[in-house]
């Protein structure tokens, strides 16, 4: 349970990094107060991590041919697809995050959640290993 609220606040932080860096992605209304801005993110960012730990694997495997053709750089087109899950759900639920454009906001919004999760999970790592 620990682990899971670590990786949802890595979650929280890199989707609030890409947001503010990319104009195309939206998360949290301006006018909304300080606490509502919070619990939306972190509902988003858990809805974001059970998207990564039930679908991403599936599309992994699917994907495996094009994985290794790019040496893995088809990784980010599977990420920035979770992002457009995640935006659709997020529609659904009457959250406010939302993607633009799959090539371009997407594309890049997964690079820096990416980057963001890498460089925090570098200074969370777990002493475990």
């Amino acid at each position: 349970m620990v682990n899971f609220a670590i990786k949802t606040g890595i979650n929280a932080v890199a989707l609030w990094v890409a947001a503010a860096v990319i104009s195309g992605i939206t998360l949290v209304q301006d006018g909304a107060e300080t606490s509502s801005k919070v619990i939306t993110i972190v509902l988003v960012a858990a809805i974001f991590g059970l998207i990564n730990a039930i679908i991403k694997p599936i599309a992994v495997l699917f994907s495996l041919p094009a994985l290794i053709l790019t040496l893995g750089l088809f990784t980010l087109v599977i990420n920035a697809f979770m992002l457009e899950i995640l935006s659709w759900i997020s529609d659904k639920l009457d959250l406010s995050f939302h993607v633009e454009h799959f090539w371009w906001d997407a594309i890049s919004g997964a690079v820096i959640i990416t980057l963001v999760s890498w460089i925090l999970n570098i200074f969370l790592r777990d002493d475990e290993d």
